[in-house]
């Protein structure tokens, strides 16, 4: 099986975008020329910023799938090689999760006893 990357560009409209190939020079390139992904054609000039090789294309595919759904943030941390950051922002944020205290304790008092 081939090598495969997966990459991170900068678009000129400062996002970014996740992608993998098996051939990264080619693939810059396809972007650079907009022939790429319809994302970043309509955002050039792209830049490359971060790219991470495996020893077969489907792991990198693989990570690409993970890294797409990462916050901005948490893109950025791992571009910085900050796995500490990566690891804090990897934690839900959301209000429901079950790692978050929504409710007092006060409010258990209130609760109906079976007395």
């Amino acid at each position: 099986m081939r090598k495969g990357w997966m990459y991170i560009l900068k678009c000129s409209d400062d996002t970014y975008y996740t992608g993998s190939t098996n051939n990264l020079l080619r693939r810059l390139a396809q972007h650079q020329s907009g022939e790429g992904a319809n994302y970043t054609r309509k955002r050039l000039p792209v830049q490359l910023i971060y790219f991470e090789e495996y020893d077969r294309v489907d792991r990198a595919f693989y990570r690409e799938k993970q890294v797409q759904k990462w916050s901005q943030a948490k893109k950025e941390a791992l571009m910085d090689q900050n796995l500490e950051l990566v690891h804090i922002l990897a934690v839900c944020q959301n209000e429901s999760h079950y790692r978050r205290e929504r409710f007092s304790f006060a409010l258990e008092k209130d609760l109906p006893t079976d007395e």
